[in-house]
């Protein structure tokens, strides 16, 4: 049997919660993470508060093969994730020697100060190891399973292919998109019936109107491909008896 393999997701911020910024990094995550055969089962969104942190990263890594926290690493005060994390782990933290030297060359090359906040971004937590930033150079670092990133998408995307290689992935999921005009409630019991017997596989279903007609998207999801397939038989089947041609969907609508 194949292995399972899985993620969550720490979303940090306040200026997610307000609204401010739209985060961009999840959905980043769930494509990238699922194509390595990782599967992105949870995400959470706290503040930039100590407490809240530290109590979601210890739920997470108990619970998860890998958590990723993304935001909260920068300069300023409110970046307090690499201690939150340190308090989590029950460890102490400190400039880390080899980010200290990467920040060092950085601002010498660039001619800006490497003032006290800069330096901020070279402490990690002891024992921790660095995440490539080969944006900005200010890493980010992993302690045990979980992975601490930048919030900044562009960083957070560069950072995530520098450690891709670390991460060892099961079966991808895969999905099967089929659509019909045909409401909810006409397809819920021939559904409920198909999810009876096909329990590995997740079928969900996405109500729709398009061009004045009603209609529904069924997205299955499974890591066993014969059984996908089989599946999106009887859903078609199905769809036909109940009098609409399906739609083959190449894009996930959900």
């Amino acid at each position: 049997m194949t292995k399972t393999v899985t993620a969550a997701l720490l979303l940090i911020g306040n200026e997610i919660l307000s609204g401010r910024v739209r985060d961009e990094n999840l959905p980043f995550l769930a494509e990238q993470l699922n194509d390595i055969g990782v599967q992105l089962r949870e995400c959470r969104v706290v503040r930039d508060e100590e407490g809240e942190i530290v109590t979601a990263v210890n739920a997470l890594r108990a619970s998860h093969d890998y958590v990723f926290t993304t935001g909260g690493i920068g300069p300023t005060h409110d970046d307090i994730t690499a201690d939150s994390i340190a308090k989590a782990f029950g460890r102490e933290i400190g400039y880390h020697p080899e980010a200290r030297a990467r920040l060092e060359a950085h601002y010498a090359r660039t001619g800006a100060e490497l003032n006290e906040a800069r330096l901020r971004m070279a402490r990690v937590p002891d024992g921790g190891s660095l995440v490539d930033n080969p944006i900005s150079t200010a890493p980010g670092f992993r302690v045990e399973n979980v992975f601490v990133l930048a919030g900044v998408p562009v960083v957070m995307r560069a950072m995530f292919e520098s450690l891709r290689h670390e991460l060892d992935g099961g079966a991808p999921v895969r999905s099967l998109a089929i659509a019909a005009h045909l409401s909810e409630g006409v397809m819920a019991a021939g559904l409920a019936e198909l999810q009876g017997r096909y329990a590995g596989i997740d079928i969900g279903s996405y109500p729709f109107y398009r061009g004045g007609r009603v209609g529904t998207s069924i997205v299955s999801r499974g890591t066993d491909e014969a059984a996908l397939e089989a599946l999106g038989g009887e859903l078609r089947a199905l769809m036909r008896e109940l009098g609409s041609e399906p739609i083959e969907e190449v894009n996930d609508p959900a």
